[in-house]
């Protein structure tokens, strides 16, 4: 693993951050907000590592899908209410607060998406 800028992946995360708050901001329903909405997020995360460390693709989509199930399976336990976080509307947006299977297949199909993106498309990854 080195620390490495990487100007595409950092170009590809604001553009997807401007979509992902677009999304939360203007739209409160629908296929888009619920669903698509998680499959960007985790090529945001993706991207937003890959801009600053250079390591194995697998290694990032590994820990970025774990990431996001440990989030959503917290949200079956009502996590927010633990932190007393329950009324604050940003905690909501970026946390979640309901447990949805559909979640888990979007994050799943995210990051496949990013990885073989990166993998087959991209420039590939060099020790």
């Amino acid at each position: 693993m080195t620390i490495k800028f990487n100007t595409l992946f950092f170009a590809s995360s604001l553009m997807l951050l401007s979509i992902e708050i677009c999304i939360a901001a203007f739209l409160t329903e629908g296929f888009i907000r619920h669903t698509f909405g998680d499959f960007l997020v985790v090529i945001l995360m993706y991207c937003m590592i890959r801009t600053f460390i250079h390591i194995k693709p697998i290694y990032i989509a590994s820990v970025v899908l774990a990431f996001s199930f440990l989030i959503e399976f917290l949200q079956l336990f009502d996590f927010l209410d633990y932190l007393n976080l329950q009324n604050h509307r940003l905690a909501h947006i970026i946390l979640g607060s309901t447990f949805s299977f559909s979640d888990l297949i979007a994050y799943i199909l995210g990051v496949i998406t990013i990885f073989l993106i990166d993998t087959k498309i991209s420039i590939t990854w060099t020790p």
